[in-house]
């Protein structure tokens, strides 16, 4: 009988080593011996200490059995949660049982809020002898910044005044931007620049593309006032609209029409849209054409009509006057008159004018005759057709000598009118146009 249970136990010996090895490898948690346990008057204590060194006031702390027992009004929700995580990390506690809650008071929701902006300005007033620092190192950079922006040397290194202010207002810039960033240093924020620089980014962004036609049009200004395609007092025409110029503004371009008028083109029109300058060269060509009857000799009456303008004492002779057969039409032939006139001693519509009715007053007294292009019907009987007649002969007219025609006036130029208003508009206002500037 001894000798079977002796069996039974050697055989039961390794099930019970496995089994308990099996709950060894299963118990991950360590395990708190009993002996090893802090007493709750200890963690209560404990507790206490804590939040009172956290001014967690109004909180009652109680411990039983490793459960602690939070009670209580507090003014803000965050104390009631910050208060339960600490306890959770307390040794010995088994569970933490919140009950704590808002309070309804009025007080004591403003007392924290209080409390913190006071801490605020008792720190702010211990470092105020440092912000002081900081804000005299960032008005003195300003203000050198400032005073060498205001030297002449400036205008030197400029084509213009315009470009020299904008040298100026970007190194005011640079200033106030050095000054920043040497204020942080001093305050130890030097991090804050990089957050304030992203934000700077972001809202010029932003701004730019609210104001991009405003920009567009300094841009345009920018690279006008350095070409400078025209000057004051220029007659231009710029897309369609024709005058002399005022003055160039940092968004438009004034110009004086002919009838007195103030013509305002954006830059940005101006600098991408065709500008013809007729004040760049005194020369200035005139051009017509007239119609003669078909009949005639076109050679002699086109030399007639070269000889007339010839004659007239506001033509050039360099270059000199042309007359050629443009076109043949229906109603006749087509001469084409040209000439050249020095805008600044005689006007051009004027000359033009009185070309057109010399031309025309020595071609009609040679006996040639100027078509009429006005066709006009008229009706005979009672609706009948009738035979067409024969019509005479016509002889074809031989050009004459022109006989002795008025003398032709000569008149102010219209445009040299507007010269004086402009000068008198531009006596108070400054503008982009510079004198020495280069011109295109």
């Amino acid at each position: 009988m001894n000798k079977v249970l002796l069996c039974l136990a050697l055989i039961l010996v390794p099930f019970q080593v496995l089994a308990q090895d099996a709950v060894t490898e299963g118990d991950t948690l360590p395990r708190l011996a009993v002996e090893d346990v802090p007493d709750d008057t200890a963690v209560a204590t404990r507790l206490r200490a804590i939040l009172e060194a956290l001014e967690f006031d109004g909180i009652t702390v109680s411990v039983e059995a490793g459960v602690i027992s939070l009670a209580g009004d507090v003014a803000d929700p965050s104390i009631s949660e910050k208060a339960e995580s600490i306890a959770e990390r307390l040794e010995g506690v088994v569970a933490v049982n919140n009950r704590l809650t808002a309070s309804d008071d009025l007080a004591n929701q403003i007392n924290p809020a209080v409390d913190r902006f006071r801490s605020r300005v008792e720190r702010l007033i211990s470092r105020l002898p440092l912000l002081l620092l900081a804000l005299a190192a960032f008005l003195a950079i300003v203000a050198a910044g400032f005073l060498v922006a205001r030297m002449r040397f400036w205008d030197r290194i400029s084509p213009n005044a315009f470009i020299a202010e904008l040298y100026r207002q970007a190194f005011r810039v640079a200033s106030g931007i050095v000054g920043i960033v040497v204020a942080l240093d001093v305050v130890g924020a030097a991090a804050l620049l990089g957050t304030i620089l992203g934000a700077a980014g972001i809202i010029g962004l932003a701004i730019g593309f609210a104001v991009r036609d405003t920009v567009e049009n300094f841009v345009a200004s920018v690279m006008l006032s350095l070409r400078q395609p025209f000057r004051p007092n220029d007659l231009v025409e710029i897309e369609g609209d024709v005058g002399r110029v005022i003055r160039l503004t940092s968004r438009a371009t004034i110009l004086l029409s002919l009838d007195g008028n103030h013509i305002r083109i954006p830059n940005a029109t101006v600098f991408k849209g065709k500008i013809v300058n007729y004040t760049q060269y005194p020369a200035r060509r005139f051009m017509f054409d007239i119609g003669i009857d078909p009949d005639a000799d076109l050679e002699a009456t086109r030399s007639l009509a070269q000889a007339t303008l010839k004659a007239l004492p506001f033509v050039l002779d360099d270059p000199e006057e042309l007359v050629w057969i443009e076109n043949i039409t229906e109603s006749g032939a087509i001469l084409r008159v040209t000439g050249w006139v020095d805008q600044t001693a005689t006007g051009f519509a004027p000359a033009r004018g009185d070309a057109i009715r010399l031309v025309k007053t020595a071609i009609e007294e040679a006996g040639v005759a100027i078509p009429d292009t006005t066709y006009r019907i008229r009706l005979e009987g009672a609706g009948m057709p009738t035979a067409p007649s024969e019509p005479p002969p016509r002889k074809a007219p031989v050009p004459q000598s022109p006989a002795a025609s008025p003398e032709p006036s000569v008149h102010k130029s219209e445009e040299a009118a507007l010269i004086p208003l402009v000068d008198a508009e531009r006596q108070d206002h400054d503008d982009l146009l510079a004198k020495g500037a280069p011109r295109e």
